[in-house]
């Protein structure tokens, strides 16, 4: 699905796997980024709507993974097989990956294992920035549903759009979780002040009236 130029939703419960949390695609000219990965059940159709995007000779240059948790991570060594791309992700969450923690990364919900996932750049600041072909991708560390928990920024046409995965949570003791976090988080989020929102499991929010509501709702919770 086409959210505006050069920005989709290539993956999901509607577009991959029911169990899959989104996954977005951003392109800059010759150079694209994926934002979180799924849990990899249904691989193929995910080549197959990104190869319906883009063009053979844009390069996927990363996959920058949100958090740890299996429906957003469970995919992305066949993401790195496919497309040779590097997996980012912040080190507090990496941490979980690397050693194929089930329960910490939530892939015990899902009935699956998490196979150790080698990490290829370790998210180590609040914030961190990752130039993609003609444009940039800005992580900031905002912990809370988990403790490596990332959002993303990026600016297209003037539209901040922020990859905000999950910012409805939920918290949880085995993930790890800490409610203080999440909190700050979300102010933070909100004053990120995204005229686009794509998040996790609820959809593409767009306005940032819109954006700020759904992030409200939360933070009230």
């Amino acid at each position: 699905m086409e959210i505006m130029g050069n920005l989709w939703q290539v993956g999901g419960a509607e577009y991959t796997s029911v169990e899959d949390a989104a996954i977005y695609l951003i392109r800059f000219g010759e150079k694209a980024a994926l934002i979180d990965a799924g849990c990899g059940g249904d691989h193929d159709s995910l080549v197959k709507n990104i190869s319906d995007i883009l063009p053979p000779d844009v390069k996927i240059e990363y996959l920058l993974l949100t958090h740890c948790h299996y429906d957003h991570t469970g995919g992305a060594e066949g993401i790195r097989h496919q497309y040779g791309c590097k997996i980012v992700a912040h080190e507090l969450d990496a941490e979980y990956l690397e050693n194929g923690d089930s329960q910490v990364t939530a892939a015990n919900w899902y009935g699956a294992r998490m196979n150790p996932l080698k990490i290829d750049y370790h998210i180590k600041d609040t914030k961190q920035s990752f130039k993609v072909g003609s444009g940039e991708l800005t992580a900031y560390h905002c912990p809370g549903h988990s403790p490596g928990s990332v959002v993303y920024l990026a600016k297209l046409d003037n539209n901040r759009i922020l990859f905000g995965q999950d910012v409805h949570g939920p918290l949880d003791a085995s993930f790890l979780s800490n409610r203080d976090d999440y909190k700050r988080s979300l102010k933070f989020m909100i004053g990120l002040q995204a005229d686009i929102l794509c998040e996790g499991h609820f959809g593409i929010y767009q306005g940032k009236k819109e954006v700020n509501q759904f992030i409200q709702i939360y933070l009230d919770g």
